[in-house]
């Protein structure tokens, strides 16, 4: 384990604490704890608060932002990967698929309910964005010329999802299904691909993209 992420786990067992504590801890020199207690700070993980000391200069004590204390709540996603793996040895590959299909007809129902209000699109969207935000997706929605783009920044899933993609064709699906058959609802950009976001673009669905049997 590098030398960082001791020190973050050492400041979330025991609260904040001084470049000197964390010196004699690791059994490292002063500016050794302080330049790593730095680059964590850099990094947006840490915080420091000068606390007045009786004699001499305050002393910096230095605890995790929230940013810092989301390194150790993502930490569920190797447990995931993990459950994945376990289902996928024990039952295969069909059951891996049962298993999302629950996921996803789980996911439907509760995300319906929370529609039940809606007798518009634009109301759909706007309580999807609630929902997933909720749920970490950090999702906002920006209405274009032609249709609504659904974002997503961040997934809070993504370690999972790349390892069995079935889960973002499960959102996708999730998604179509939420909104009708009279919208399209396709995915533009991908966090799994490598790009930064998630993007969906929801557009009324036109009479060429109707098949004959919808027809």
């Amino acid at each position: 384990m590098k030398t960082t992420d001791r020190i973050l786990e050492s400041i979330k067992r025991n609260g904040a604490v001084t470049a000197k504590q964390l010196s004699e801890e690791f059994g490292m020199t002063s500016m050794g704890a302080r330049q790593h207690l730095q680059t964590l700070e850099e990094e947006g993980l840490l915080e420091f608060e000068d606390i007045k000391a009786k004699v001499g200069r305050p002393n910096r004590h230095w605890s995790l932002t929230a940013k810092g204390h989301d390194q150790f709540s993502d930490r569920h996603k190797d447990l995931t990967i993990q459950v994945i793996d376990a289902v996928e040895h024990l039952f295969g590959q069909e059951g891996l698929e049962k298993v999302a299909l629950e996921r996803e007809k789980g996911v439907y129902q509760s995300y319906k309910a929370a529609m039940a209000h809606c007798r518009d699109l634009q109301c759909k969207l706007n309580t999807l964005v609630e929902l997933r935000r909720a749920e970490g997706y950090m999702a906002e929605l920006q209405e274009t010329a032609s249709g609504f783009l659904f974002i997503e920044n961040h997934c809070p899933i993504c370690k999972a999802a790349t390892r069995y993609r079935s889960l973002c064709q499960s959102e996708l699906n999730v998604f179509q299904r939420l909104l009708g058959n009279e919208y399209v609802v396709s995915r533009t950009e991908h966090i799994v691909d490598g790009e930064r976001r998630c993007v969906y673009f929801i557009a009324q669905k036109r009479l060429n993209d109707v098949s004959p049997a919808e027809q």
